[in-house]
Order: C-alpha cells, then structure tokens, then sequence
C-alpha cells in the first residue's frame, strides 16, 4: 500500500490582509456615498463589496485551517473546510444579489435622482481598489477554488465599478434616473452568472465528485496499462481541499511483483500527471490467482 502526500502551500496572508482593508474602506466610502445620493446603483455596488469581504475573510480563514496539523481524529486535518468556505461564500453572494434585484425592480417605476458625477468618482475608485486586489490572487487563480473566487469576484467588481462609471456620464447627459436601478439589475445578474461555475464546483467537491481537473477515464487507463496489472477496481478519485486530491484504488497483479519500486513509481506519476496528491494502491496478490481461473478456466 502506497501514500503519496505532496502538498501545495502558497502563502497568501499579505494579499487577503490588504485585500480585506482596502474592500472594507471602500465599501464604508460607496455605502455612505450611496445613501446620501440614493443611489441604488452604490447601494448595490456597496452590498456586494461587502459580500466579497466576508468572502475573503472565509477563504483566508479556510486557507489558515488547511494548514493545521492532523490528530487521530482529525487524520486530514481541516483541508475540506476549504471547500466548505467557497460554497458558503457562493451562497451568501447568490443571496445578496436576489435582495438587490427585488429593490432595484420595485425602483424602476419610481427612480430617484442621483448625481452623476457622484456615481462615476466613487466607482472610479472602487474599479481601482478592485482591480488591485484582483492582481493579488491572480498567480494562484488556477490551483485553488478559494484563490480562484477571491480572484473572480475581484475582477468582476473591477468590471461592473467601471461599467457604473460609464452610467454615470450617461445619467450626466441624459437624465434618465430609471438607468440607476436597471444598471443595478444588470450587475447582480452578471456577477450570478460569473459566480454559477463556482458554485457548481463547489457543490461538486462537497458530494466527493471526481474534481473537474481530473480525467477518471484517462486515471484508470494508465493504471490498467501498468506492466502486470491484471484488472483495477474499487477507483476512488475526491478532492480532500480546493487544491489537494485524493485516490484509492485496487490492483490485481502477481505475486512476482517488487512492491516497493513499484508503488513509488504508481505514486509519483499520479502526481505528476493527474494531479493527485494522495493515492493509496492496494495491491491484491492472493486475487490474482482468482483472476486467472476465472478468466482463463480451460487452462486449469
């Protein structure tokens, strides 16, 4: 029996700390702003902002656990509360954008007045802030669901904060007040839609379904490949964090076989080419006589 742990540690201490300050400094600044100008469009802005520092106060909380040291009964130790935290964050922005479009509907009909160029320069800074913090997550947004959240609601907000200060100049030279509200809608329903995929990938990971970057197909073909692997069963592939996955499996082979080399081999390529950072390989030598008789039975 083999266990492979390699694990991926990548401090991001520094970037939630500055992330979390310049969010929630901002969100004080928008919330406030938006309030005084009755403007939907801030308020909105300014709720989601502040989904997004509980987000990254989840996701820094979750990443500081993975690192805790397993106990007998905790054998892995908290890894899996990082998926927990990207499905909880995932729910309460899904939440918080259902409230803003069922305000911003019932303004449509009856739209305040708010200052353009109030709009445009409180956005402006919040398109900054964003697109900062958004640079911070940026090397680790492809090896971790959590970094990977952190970084797309960041860029997202960057994107929607300008998409604000272009409403703002129209409001300047148009008048049409009904645009706050609308505008409103357009960046809850466009933050829901960038926010599906990690939501699926989190509710994924929390039912021990194979992770998205794993080919269950392609794993089995190379394990039943492998020089005297008769037959491989019992394949189990999960992800035991957002940046580490796990694998147990079943090899039939023969009694011939040198163990040691071998399941060192099996391990480190598993790692190499599947990402799979855990693996536990049983080999069962007494099943392989089995194996034969039932395969080959008119040569007993």
């Amino acid at each position: 029996m083999s266990h492979s742990h390699n694990h991926y540690n990548n401090n991001y201490t520094k970037a939630f700390v500055i992330g979390v300050i310049l969010n929630i400094a901002f969100v004080a600044i928008e919330l406030g702003f938006g309030f005084i100008k009755d403007s939907m469009a801030l308020i909105s802005d300014a709720s989601h902002n502040f989904s997004d520092v509980l987000g990254l106060l989840l996701a820094w909380g979750a990443t500081a656990l993975m690192s805790s040291k397993p106990t007998l009964n905790r054998s892995y130790g908290f890894r899996r509360v990082t998926i927990m935290a990207s499905l909880i964050s995932s729910v309460l922005l899904f939440a918080g954008m259902g409230a803003i479009i069922w305000e911003s509907v019932a303004r449509i009909g009856n739209p305040s007045n708010v200052n353009g160029y109030t709009i445009m320069g409180v956005s402006a800074i919040g398109f900054v802030i964003n697109g900062i913090t958004a640079l911070m997550f940026y090397s680790g947004k492809d090896r971790d669901l959590n970094i990977k959240g952190a970084y797309l609601h960041m860029i997202g907000d960057a994107g929607v904060s300008l998409g604000v200060v272009v409403t703002g100049a129209i409001i300047i030279f148009t008048d049409w007040n009904w645009l706050d509200p609308v505008i409103s809608i357009l960046i809850a329903l466009i933050i829901v839609f960038a926010s599906w995929e990690l939501l699926q990938d989190s509710l994924n990971l929390i039912i021990d379904m194979v992770p998205k970057n794993v080919n269950p197909v392609e794993v089995k073909n190379y394990l039943i490949n492998l020089p005297d692997v008769e037959e491989v069963h019992d394949l189990h592939i999960w992800a035991m964090s957002t940046t580490e996955n796990a694998l147990t499996v079943h090899l039939v082979m023969p009694k011939k076989t040198n163990n040691d080399s071998f399941l060192k081999r099996v391990s480190n390529e598993l790692l190499v080419k599947f990402g799979i950072h855990h693996s536990t390989v049983q080999i069962e030598q007494n099943a392989f006589d089995e194996f034969c008789r039932q395969k080959h039975p008119d040569a007993l």
